[in-house]
């Protein structure tokens, strides 16, 4: 089957054409589903064509939450740090504004092994190898009343109508063209005037191949795997007050890749019902427990999350629901080395229609997310070249 190009018809909708479109109006392909990529798209959208394709069945990228009446569990991205101004603002355009909200307590704990204690401000991060800015210091983080993912929905929302989405589509290169970029997608070619790349590191490095080789260092890119574990107790069953935002683990006392624990239900309001407790355990995975034969199934996981959580707090009685969440090689981690990796492609880039966005390219976190994808759209969004 050859490929088919699709171009941009009077109606609004994605057409196929017969041969290559000949480029009128401004187009952008945004590759990569997750906040970055459609904070970008939101920004494109009023005066330009946009398309958004994501390998994954869902958007959002490493925000996911699930709402299982009456619990509204965060599967990735808890929340954003309390000084953003960018991830305010932008829940302000798609409605939300209202719904933002900051922790209920902020007080957190420590385990060394033996005893849990109540840390300072900043101490936590430094637990968990952290540098949180003086400014920072004991404010905790933000999040929307019905969870992280309630801002990928108002997102999708606002763009139905206005970009073609497109999930379960791999974007497997991107071409420079003498009218644009052209961006290959299995059997289907789009045809546009500038491209977003907000994909992890090793993807665009693929994606990009063809557009310079300093893109072949991102494939290099260091990265660390995360598994959470979400636990819901009676309330009774948890001989705590539960009256700090979690507890982190020292490093000498961590086992079985425990780092951490939130508090969930005494972290943000309205995330369960008094009868019940929300405890989420991070931990950081081995690879060989991500995948292969020796991959951990998801109730060994939960014994692990039982197991680490009785070694801290007083349990009396077993889970009612469980939720296991594997997030592998989904970490960026920021070297020097890294940084001027991602500076030199960036500058193979520049003078042509490609812009890097999201977490693995200008820091991680929410509010790094948005700032970057509002970036790669300021750098797209000029007017197109006389054709």
């Amino acid at each position: 089957m050859g490929i088919r190009v699709y171009r941009r018809s009077s109606d609004g909708g994605w057409r196929r054409a017969d041969g290559v479109p000949h480029l009128i109006m401004r187009r952008v392909v945004v590759i990569g589903g997750g906040l970055a990529g459609l904070t970008a798209a939101l920004r494109l959208a009023p005066d330009t064509d946009v398309v958004v394709l994501d390998a994954q069945p869902r958007l959002g990228g490493q925000i996911l939450t699930e709402w299982q009446d009456p619990l509204t569990v965060e599967r990735g991205a808890e929340g954003f740090v309390f000084r953003s101004e960018a991830v305010p603002r932008l829940a302000a355009e798609v409605g939300l504004h209202a719904d933002l909200i900051g922790q209920s307590v902020v007080q957190s704990y420590g385990f060394d092994g033996d005893r849990l204690r109540v840390l300072g401000p900043g101490e936590a991060a430094a637990f968990l190898g952290f540098q949180v800015p003086r400014g920072d210091l004991g404010k905790g983080i933000r999040s929307f009343r019905q969870g992280m993912g309630s801002l990928v929905r108002a997102l999708e929302t606002h763009l139905h109508g206005r970009a073609d989405v497109r999930t379960d589509t791999t974007a497997t290169s991107v071409e420079i063209q003498e009218r644009g970029v052209r961006v290959i997608a299995g059997n289907d070619a789009f045809e546009a005037h500038g491209v977003v790349v907000a994909t992890q590191a090793r993807d665009a490095a693929r994606l990009l191949a063809s557009v310079t080789p300093r893109a072949a260092i991102l494939a290099t890119a260091p990265t660390l795997s995360s598994v959470a574990v979400e636990l819901a107790f009676p309330r009774d069953a948890v001989d705590h007050p539960l009256d700090g935002t979690g507890f982190v683990v020292a490093e000498s006392a961590q086992r079985e890749g425990l780092r951490a624990c939130t508090f969930t239900s005494a972290k943000f309001i309205a995330r369960c019902p008094p009868s019940l407790a929300l405890l989420r355990l991070f931990f950081r995975p081995e690879p060989f427990e991500l995948s292969g034969p020796q991959a951990l199934d998801d109730a060994t996981w939960c014994r692990r999350a039982v197991d680490g959580l009785g070694r801290v707090l007083r349990l009396t009685g077993a889970p009612s629901g469980s939720w296991v969440s594997r997030w592998p090689a989904a970490l960026p981690q920021f070297s020097d080395s890294y940084r001027s990796a991602v500076a030199n492609v960036e500058a193979a880039l520049e003078g042509k229609p490609i812009a890097l966005a999201g977490a693995a390219f200008h820091g991680s976190g929410i509010d790094a997310a948005v700032r970057s994808g509002e970036r790669a759209a300021r750098r797209l969004a000029q007017p197109p070249a006389a054709s």
